[in-house]
Formats: C-alpha cells, structure tokens, sequence
C-alpha cells in the first residue's frame, strides 16, 4: 500500500531528512490559505504531523518531548515561512534604512512563531495514545497552541490554522458558532484524520476515522447551507456608500510634500462619476478613505478641513483615516500622535474620532522592554511618526450621522476574533479601514480580507472595508462579498450597506464553546476500547 509506505518513510525518518519532511509538510499548509484557498489541501500538513509525531521517539518523557518539539518546529518554521514570506516587502518602502533588516521579518518572525507548535508538538507527544485518539489529542494541542499565539505578547493570530477551511463559505459559517479556534479545532481533526489509513491494523480501523472526518465535512456543509439565507441580504435604507481605493505608492503616501498633490488626487477620485445614474458625490450618502490618508495632521491643517468641505454636497458625511494629535502633557516634549478614523461633516469639521487601540508591534511602535536595544542597532517603527503611535484607550463605537452604530477597526485590529465589538449595545456593522500598500502585490493584503471576512460570520455583523491599495469591500453579515476593488487598482466602489444578521453564539459566549469542544476532545482521547 502506497500510503503505507510514505507513512512509514516519515515515521523512520531521521536527522536532516525528517527537518526537511517537517519542513515541507508545513509549508503545504499555505496552500490551503488566501489567495489560493485549496481547503481540502489542509490533509498534508496534519496527516504528515501526526506521522511526524509517532517517529518522535524517546527514552523519557524529557526525551519525547523534546522529540516533538524539534518535529513541530521545523512544521511550524515551514508553515510560517511559506504563509508570511510577504512581510519582506515592508522592508524595501524604505530600502536604504530597512532593507537589511529584512530576515527579522522574513526568517526570524517565522521561527519564533514555529515555538507555538513546537511546543503542541511536544505536549501531545508527552500523551499520545495509539489509533485514532491520537488525532483528537494533535487537534487539542495545535488549536490551544493558536489560541495562546493569538493573546501572547499582545498575540499574533494571523493564518491561523482554522483559515485554511474559511475561504470556503459554506465551511467558515461554523465560526459562527464557535469562533475562528473552533474552526481551527476541527480542521487540524479533520486534515490529520487520513493519517490512520496507513497506520491502523484493521480495515475498520484504516477507514472509520477518514470516513467520520469526511462526515464531518458534510455536516459543516450542511450547516453553512442552512445558515446562509438565499438571496442577497436586505440593506440599510437611504444608505449609499462610496468606497475610494486610491491605489497610492507607500513611499509616497508618508512623503509630506505630497501631501496637496494627494489631497487633490483624493478629491478628484471620490467625485467620479461611475454610471449615468450615479454621476459623482451627488449621489452617495457616506463617503470613505483608507486608514492613514494623509501625510500630515488633518485636524490641525484647516485649509485641507476646507477643501473637504468644498467637494462635499450638503448631507454627505466623510469618514477617513487620519493621524491625530492629542493634548500635550506637562513635561512631554510632543504631543501624543493617534493612528485615528475621523468624521468629517459638509462644513469641514472633525465631528467624531477613534484611536487605534491595538498597535503594530515594529511597525507603529517599538515594544518599551525592546526599544533601547532596537533604537541602538539602527531601526525605528516603520511609520513616519517619530516616537510612534499612541494606543487609544477602549474600544470605542462610533457614531456616524445616517448610519448604525458602527464597530471602527483600523487595519489588523480586524484578525483578533472576539475583541471586535465594541461593549454596549450590538454595533450595526463594521466599519474597516487599512493601508496594505506596504506589502504590494503579494499574499498578504488576500490574507488580511480573508481574516476581516471572517469576522462578519463570527459576529454576524456586515462589513466596510476600505484599503489604499485594495482588496476594498462590503461583506454581508454572512460573510459574502457584495461588492469589491480588486488589488492594485484605483477606483471608486459604490455599494449600500447590509443590515446586521442575527446575534451568533459566538458573539454571545466568544470562545466559552471553544474551551467546551478542546475538552470534549481529550475527554474522548482517553477511552479507549477494552
């Protein structure tokens, strides 16, 4: 039997050739993920785990672990790698001073984010039965792995396990249910599960495992089909979006000479006409532009503040991304510099704002235990911001006038499943503005929709999207793409808003159900049959 023999090659592997196995198997795992989204895929990396894991051996537990954690390293190096190699793209905006530092991003970041399955590797080698309860106990380990790498130091959810499932509709509507972990939970399951076919001694034993994981898939299919309604979703009435995707260079968007020659290329752009029936700004109620749209502080720089309000017609409301100057303390040298959404009524004033509150380490501001060290060798944030942003303080709803309640996130406050919504009364929608012109025509901007998508069926709350240089959109609240700007493309998109769906479980209980199911997991991983 042929898988029987690739099974057994793995499991004898040893030294180089096993890293390489590992290494190889992980790094399949990316094409499972956006911009591919091959789901079914998800088998290679998780059935090759499991094989890595029962080569694993050791004398004492120290040794098994230790076993494990090499086998789950050099997985989780490969899948990282092949998942987040875009992050170097970054680092050449601005060549002369990051360039070099390119392998922190591209190779460093990836092999310590490898440690979080190492260690899941490890844990689940320390316990691991025979047959198919040793899938149960992988699933386990692997998806606490991805909960605890989304909430350590600040967390990183990013490609977590359970997208290689959610670019399917039907497949993500079960994060509905039980968040993205959840989802995670079963994909590591349900891809580990051929594993058995050339392990298990019986018939019955190669097949019933595969064939409940296949039932499984149906099940999910069967929910993501009952969940979602037939027809597009109802709207917002007197609602009309207007979606500006200006397409910028980044070097050129924190350049503050241009910063009149953007202003006017925003202008021009937002008031094109896209049908004769929709002849320009007249048309629209909301008009949008991306996070951080101007080289400068538009809050103090009233001429901009007047232009704005020379192109708005009577009514129409601007929500953008600005950078935004706080009240100077006593003793501070400068004020503190927001990474902020404003609104912006038609008589050119600044009527709402909300700050960042999750920050991009590295990027908009350097971590205070690593500051010194990092300022020593030469590197700075890679916003034009000296000293970086400031963090807002709470999760903030903003209110816009014509519209629900919004849930404002500016760029990857997006990836963190359950810290969304703001707290109160249930926001109508989410209001998501990002600038991945950094990462240009690469994985990453497909990667950051995907996870922006996802939180609309986890909440179940539609979405406004608006990019620099794309993917702009409208997702209804199941997660369906109303409307969209491609990457890479100037334009205007025109949509109207989908109204909220139903309150989900998820955004009830948030991951309560998740810690049901890792229970049930390694509840089920210890019987066994007498």
């Amino acid at each position: 039997m042929r898988v029987a023999r690739l099974a057994e090659a793995v499991i004898l592997a040893w030294g180089w050739r096993k890293r390489l196995i590992a290494l190889f198997a992980g790094a399949s795992g990316a094409l499972a993920l956006p911009p591919l989204d091959l789901w079914p895929l998800v088998i290679i990396p998780m059935t090759v785990a499991v094989w890595l894991l029962d080569g694993a051996v050791g004398t004492t537990a120290l040794g098994r672990f230790r076993a494990g954690f090499a086998a789950g390293w050099w997985w989780g190096f490969g899948f990282f790698l092949a998942g987040l190699w875009w992050l170097g793209a970054a680092f050449l905006v601005e060549a002369d001073k990051f360039a070099w530092a390119m392998p922190l991003g591209v190779v460093a970041l990836p092999a310590f984010l490898a440690i979080f399955p190492a260690v899941a590797f490890g844990a689940a080698r320390l316990y691991w039965p025979d047959g198919a309860r040793r899938i149960l106990v992988l699933a386990a380990a692997l998806a606490m792995s991805e909960w605890l790498r989304g909430h350590v130091l600040t967390g990183f959810p990013w490609n977590v396990y359970g997208m290689m499932l959610a670019g399917e509709i039907h497949l993500a509507q079960f994060a509905s249910f039980a968040g993205l972990y959840g989802l995670t939970l079963l994909a590591v399951a349900i891809g580990a599960a051929p594993a058995v076919i050339a392990t298990a001694k019986t018939p019955a034993g190669r097949w019933a495992t595969p064939l409940i994981a296949l039932a499984g898939v149906a099940v999910l299919f069967g929910f993501g089909f009952w969940r979602i309604p037939p027809g597009p979703s109802p709207v917002v009435a007197g609602v009309k979006l207007r979606l500006m995707q200006p397409n910028l260079p980044q070097d050129a968007k924190f350049n503050g000479r241009n910063g009149e020659a953007i202003l006017n290329q925003y202008l021009a752009l937002s008031d094109r006409a896209t049908s004769p029936t929709t002849p320009g700004l007249q048309s629209v109620t909301h008009l949008i532009w991306p996070e951080s749209a101007f080289p400068f502080l538009l809050g103090r720089t009233p001429g901009a503040l007047s232009r704005i309000a020379a192109v708005l017609p009577p009514d129409v409301t601007l929500i953008t991304g600005a950078a935004r100057a706080g009240e100077m303390l006593p003793g501070e040298g400068r004020p503190p510099i927001y990474n902020a959404i404003q609104v912006v009524n038609d008589e050119g004033v600044i009527v709402a704002s909300y700050d960042k509150l999750h920050l991009v380490p590295f990027g908009e501001y350097l971590p205070p235990f690593l500051e010194a060290l990092i300022r020593r060798v030469g590197l700075s944030e890679f916003v034009s911001v000296p000293g970086g942003f400031s963090s807002g303080i709470s999760r903030m709803p903003l209110a816009v006038k014509g519209l629900p309640v919004a849930a404002p996130l500016i760029c990857y406050e997006v990836v963190f499943p359950g810290d969304v919504a703001p707290r109160g009364p249930r926001a109508g929608f989410f209001l998501n503005v990002t600038n991945d012109g950094w990462f240009g025509q690469t994985s990453g901007p497909y990667q950051h929709f995907a996870q922006a998508r996802l939180r609309s069926v986890e909440e179940g709350l539609p979405l406004v999207r608006v990019a620099n240089t794309g993917i702009s959109g409208v997702v209804d609240a199941y997660g369906r793409v109303v409307a969209s700007l491609p990457l890479g493309v100037e334009g205007v998109l025109d949509a109207p808003l989908p109204r909220s769906g139903p309150v989900t479980p998820y955004s009830r209980g948030g991951d309560a159900i998740f810690a049901g199911m890792l229970l049930v997991f390694l509840m089920l991983s210890r019987f066994k049959k007498s």
